[in-house]
């Protein structure tokens, strides 16, 4: 469409003016020609053609003005401009004993102060989820032309202000800015671009075959998409733009409002971000309400996550938060979509072609946002002919890997911080564990000190071989900067290992045999694969999500935004002057009894009999019982 709109509006003029006085001026001079029939019909042909054309051209590009991204401005805070100078924190924690109802944000990266936020209290969530109800009311009534500018207009934004975006992302954070540009923006821009070019579709009305019966044959069947009203989503830290702005794009498009509650360890960024959409929906001419967040400590959440309010919950965390979620939302029989960890595996078959390709994306499948990513590469499982091919390149590359922060200044680096110390012990241990049975330490294995940000928070890029699959290292997530390397003899000892965990969420299978590739794709029990390639399932808008201890349900793509919708059922007469009668031997009182017998059993016969002959038998039996 975008093509023809260029072509359209190039054109507008010239079939305005040029073109009808070149048909005007050639009118004359067929006439006079001797081909005089068919230049009459032609002439009439362009007489029909140059208007439909200037009307479709007119109400194709009003369409598009209506739907124009429409420009606005929001304040980056100070905090995420470069060279920003804060204090530096000590303890680093998100908790102060002296404020115990404040969240502290931190920089991860550095240890720098950013600001101090009140946990919101029972009566605060009431009259947030009310506030979105009440705006909820309105928009649902909103067009799709309505939805999809104001998701143009956060594209445009996002694609001339990456940087900023960037930058309050890492701040919150401690990733580095490329990781932010991918892991944040790109995948943000594709959601978006997605469900502006391909959300309608998904959400139009489902035509249905109807009923199998013959005799009801005009009867029309579809599925509906509505709104369900305030939906909410409790997103994890890892990725504070994109976790966020995600729920929050579907729901706008599928005409909800929407209460986000974000992780206490990004509260700062949340809000800029929380913001950034309300800027949004103001330029558009829309309530700001539809879009809320919530920010409390773990222990008053349930009261948000059990509120009658909630029509829908997406869930992205940990497994023994998901129990709680859960508990909590079935006291107001909240539907809940669960996307927990994984233990993702990476599988190297004998046939690949190029090792040394492979090892890049390992790396960067690994390594990026510090090795916390829910479908990061947690397992590289590789057939013994290229194992230590694989192992060698691995081994020369993890060690050069350079830690730091790059938010203020251009610094050549790789690797972030993580977003807090807290497992760092927990994972020491794990690592020494995997050694003393028997796996293989070639670089890292514990947390770094760095010279200069001594308050960040930073673990040693990890290389570990040799590992086992009864290992707890290779069955528990890491979340963290670890590469953990397992060999195997053949493909089905590859697939017996992939499947060995308790988590089932992402996984990758690298060969040349497509079959083979095939087989090992359907034979992985996971909710994702993705064959010669890296989590290019997410970017590719599929519906995302996974099995056993990984979680239930989808969000992303078509089944996402269906998702978040009330299916309801609509069926209707679609011949005209036919429709449903109560037959008078089945009307209310029945008058014999026998007789609705007989014409009940051929109607039944009728519709559903395997004999043709017995087909219409029964519709010989059905007008002698009609009356």
């Amino acid at each position: 469409m975008d093509n023809l709109q260029i072509y359209l509006n190039s054109t507008n003029v010239y079939l305005n003016t040029t073109l009808v006085e070149y048909f005007n001026t050639t009118l004359d001079d067929y006439l006079q020609s001797e081909n005089l029939p068919y230049q009459i019909s032609f002439s009439l042909l362009v007489s029909i053609l140059v208007p439909f054309l200037w009307i479709f051209n007119r109400r194709y590009n009003s369409s598009l003005r209506a739907e124009k991204a429409v420009k606005f401005a929001i304040e980056v805070p100070s905090e995420a401009k470069p060279h920003w100078k804060g204090k530096r924190i000590h303890p680093v924690s998100i908790r102060n004993a002296e404020e115990p109802e404040f969240i502290q944000s931190y920089c991860p990266a550095t240890g720098q102060f950013l600001g101090r936020y009140k946990s919101n209290t029972r009566e605060e969530i009431d009259s947030i989820i009310n506030k979105a109800s009440t705006a909820q009311e309105e928009w649902k009534n909103s067009s799709f032309v309505q939805r999809r500018q104001v998701l143009r207009s956060l594209s445009e934004y996002v694609v001339k202000n990456q940087e900023n975006i960037a930058r309050v992302a890492c701040r919150d954070s401690g990733k580095t800015m490329v990781d932010a540009s991918m892991g944040e923006i790109l995948v943000t821009l594709e959601k978006l671009n997605w469900i502006i070019k391909h959300g309608q579709q998904a959400l139009k009305p489902s035509k249905r075959p109807g009923p199998s019966n013959i005799l009801m044959s005009y009867k029309g069947a579809e599925v509906r998409y509505e709104p369900l009203g305030v939906v909410a989503a409790l997103v994890s830290w890892n990725y504070p733009f994109h976790n966020l702005l995600g729920p929050i794009i579907a729901s706008l498009f599928t005409g909800n409002a929407i209460v986000v509650k974000c992780s206490e360890q990004v509260v700062w960024s949340s809000q800029w971000f929380i913001k950034l959409v309300q800027a949004a929906l103001i330029a558009c001419g829309h309530d700001p309400n539809l879009v809320q967040l919530v920010c409390c400590w773990p222990e008053d959440a349930n009261y948000f996550t059990s509120h009658e309010g909630l029509s829908h919950i997406t869930f992205i965390g940990s497994k023994p938060v998901a129990h709680h979620v859960v508990k909590a939302a079935a006291e107001s029989l909240t539907p809940v979509v669960v996307e927990l960890g994984g233990k993702d595996a990476f599988i190297v078959l004998d046939d690949v072609k190029d090792v040394d390709a492979i090892s890049s994306i390992i790396m960067r499948g690994t390594f990026q946002s510090s090795g916390q990513n829910c479908i990061g590469i947690e397992r590289v499982i590789v057939t013994e002919k290229n194992y230590d091919k694989l192992v060698n390149i691995l081994k020369e590359r993890v060690p050069k890997l350079r830690l730091g922060s790059d938010i203020d200044q251009l610094e050549d680096i790789d690797m972030g911080a993580t977003i807090t110390d807290a497992r760092f012990d927990a994972l020491h241990n794990q690592i020494e564990q995997a050694v003393s049975q028997g796996a293989t330490l070639l670089y890292g294995g514990d947390k770094y000190s760095h010279p200069n940000y001594p308050q960040g928070h930073y673990f040693s890029p990890t290389l570990l071989v040799d590992v086992t699959p009864d290992m707890d290292i290779a069955t528990n997530e890491v979340f963290g900067p670890v590469l953990t390397v397992i060999k195997a003899r053949d493909t089905e000892d590859a697939i017996n290992i992939a499947n060995s965990t308790d988590y089932g969420l992402g996984s990758s299978v690298f060969g040349s045999n497509w079959e083979e590739l095939n087989y090992v794709a359907n034979s992985i029990k996971s909710g994702n694969v993705a064959i010669n390639d890296f989590a290019t399932f997410y970017v590719c808008q599929l519906p995302f999500g996974g099995q056993k201890g990984s979680g239930y349900g989808k969000f992303g793509g078509e089944e996402g935004l269906q998702g978040l919708c009330n299916l309801k059922s609509v069926c209707y007469d679609k011949i005209p002057f036919v429709s449903t009668q109560i037959p008078k031997p089945l009307d209310y009182p029945i008058r014999d009894e026998a007789k609705a017998w007989r014409f009940v059993k051929a109607l039944n016969i009728g519709g559903y009999d395997v004999s043709l002959w017995n087909r219409i038998k029964a519709i010989g039996t059905l007008a002698k019982n009609a009356k």
